[in-house]
């Protein structure tokens, strides 16, 4: 399924700026590096400049954001009555990885696409084929503060029979404005996680887990650690 993030409205632009090292080492008499620099420039201008050239040719200004699961929330499990059991799993996913992609130049915005790939189960005590899973996309400053976070809902219905099936995710644009032109995508983290309770959290944090299809075999049923 395909969906869009748009993080333009409203984000906050104080993003410590990235200076170019090159400008800052840079001597007033070294009038050779000058010149260098120049053809560098007007060489990276020109490039950027060729609006024929498909937009994926592009070259970026700088690095990607950092993409990656957020571990206490890449894995869902729901016991029944809290029980952590394999015959007491309901539903359960597992989200498998993520391809990730950007694009950005001068000093236009950060445009960044994204695959979700998820493992979903149906569990002994699953009272329905179907269950809509939630999960959550944010895009924080690396390392510090949430700027933006929207939730998804996931739908999927089992066949008959049927106790587990993959689901990919389109992310279709996440928008990531910048602060100056030297702002860099390595700034900015995107963090990707089921919609977890406390419980399912503390369950991940503590390195448990089951299959994606717990307790439809013959298994044991205790929890299985990392």
């Amino acid at each position: 399924m395909r969906r869009s993030l748009l993080l333009a409205a409203g984000l906050s632009l104080a993003v410590t700026a990235v200076p170019e090292l090159a400008a800052a080492q840079r001597r007033p008499n070294d009038q050779e590096r000058q010149e260098q620099e120049a053809a560098k420039k007007k060489k990276r201008q020109s490039e950027w400049s060729d609006v024929q050239a498909p937009l994926p040719a592009l070259r970026n200004a700088g690095p990607c954001p950092y993409v990656k699961v957020l571990y206490d929330a890449a894995r869902y499990v729901e016991f029944k009555d809290n029980r952590e059991a394999s015959a007491n799993v309901a539903y359960s996913g597992e989200i498998q990885g993520i391809s990730a992609g950007c694009q950005y130049k001068d000093s236009d915005p950060i445009k960044v696409t994204m695959e979700v790939l998820f493992e979903l189960g149906r569990g002994p005590q699953a009272t329905a084929d179907t269950k809509s899973y939630r999960y959550w996309v944010a895009v924080t400053k690396r390392n510090d503060s949430v700027i933006t976070k929207q939730y998804f809902d996931l739908p999927v219905k089992f066949a008959e029979g049927q106790d587990r099936i993959y689901a990919t995710e389109e992310i279709g644009q996440i928008t990531i404005p910048r602060a100056t032109a030297t702002t860099s995508g390595g700034n900015f983290e995107i963090l990707v996680g089921f919609d977890v309770t406390p419980q399912m959290a503390a369950f991940n944090r503590d390195g448990k887990r089951f299959r994606v299809n717990a307790g439809q075999a013959t298994v044991a049923g205790a929890a299985e650690p990392r």
